[in-house]
């Protein structure tokens, strides 16, 4: 298809496929299939040139842009996803800190990756990116130097990552989807409530949300965040009157599958090293019966 006026490459493909979900035209962007004037293209703020022609390559013709799978060095005390030599992408548990607070936890998912990176090498050492909430699984990423922690940290300040999270929340919204845009406070006790945006010291927080599954007691929700704010995703839907599991702080009632039921599905981003796109995943390890 020609597109006479500039436009967004993800625009682009959404006038091609307007049909499709948000998600799965990243993904065509991620396998290398959205090709302008004949050529592979990325990312998904490509201003395509007035003029240009945007075509969809088939799976089978496109250039896989994701690094392969390397052999993974099993470890008792973390689930690896994917490592080479700049990054380390692992399945976060629920229940584990990501990283130590100031009460200087000795047990955190950050800790258990410097153990095992210096069991090869003492002068290793994992850069924290980003985190998620102790009660959260799901891909978290570490960098393995100082300068690509920093290139992938800009890369989460640009809101340029793309961060899939899946919720099993109580009952079932009115809607089957929407946006949550709310201004958060996290007061000295580290809770946190939504807010007038007028308010001192408030965030802004930007859910989009859709139901993916959903029964006579539960609903499993797909999210994508603009933003990362602490608590974001619980509290917007909370607010939405459909509490996740097991997040009795957020009114829940009760928490029948032990844990609550929030996890980090997938994260899409520029490799570090290479530019190249990456999307890393983690099965979803709850649901509606």
């Amino acid at each position: 298809m020609k597109f006479e006026k500039e436009i967004e490459l993800i625009e682009a493909l959404s006038a091609l496929f307007p049909k499709s979900k948000r998600n799965t035209l990243r993904k065509m962007l991620t396998e290398g299939r959205a090709l302008v004037d004949g050529k592979v293209v990325h990312k998904a703020k490509y201003i395509v040139p007035a003029g240009s022609s945007v075509t969809i390559a088939d799976r089978e013709q496109a250039a896989i842009s994701s690094p392969p799978p390397q052999p993974k060095r099993p470890h008792p005390r973390i689930k690896i996803l994917f490592e080479d030599s700049d990054i380390l992408v692992v399945n976060k548990q629920a229940g584990l800190l990501s990283v130590a607070t100031d009460k200087m936890e000795p047990d955190t998912l950050h800790s258990r990756v410097i153990d095992y990176l210096q069991f090869d090498d003492e002068r290793a050492w994992a850069f924290i990116v980003h985190r998620l909430d102790r009660e959260t699984s799901g891909v978290m990423i570490f960098a393995k130097n100082k300068w690509h922690k920093e290139y992938l940290q800009e890369q989460f300040a640009d809101r340029s990552v793309h961060r899939v999270y899946h919720a099993l929340v109580q009952g079932k919204p009115e809607e089957n989807g929407g946006t949550i845009h709310e201004w958060l406070l996290e007061d000295k006790f580290l809770r946190v409530k939504s807010v007038n945006k007028r308010t001192p010291n408030a965030r802004e927080a930007i859910t989009h949300w859709s139901i993916e599954d959903s029964d006579d007691i539960a609903s499993l929700i797909m999210l994508t965040i603009e933003t990362g704010r602490r608590h974001q995703i619980r509290v917007g839907l909370a607010n939405l009157g459909n509490p996740v599991v097991g997040d009795e702080q957020h009114g829940a009632e009760g928490n029948p599958i032990g844990r609550i039921a929030l996890h980090a599905t997938a994260l899409e981003l520029l490799h570090p090293a290479t530019d190249d796109p990456v999307r890393f995943e983690a099965t979803i390890p709850f649901g509606p019966e």
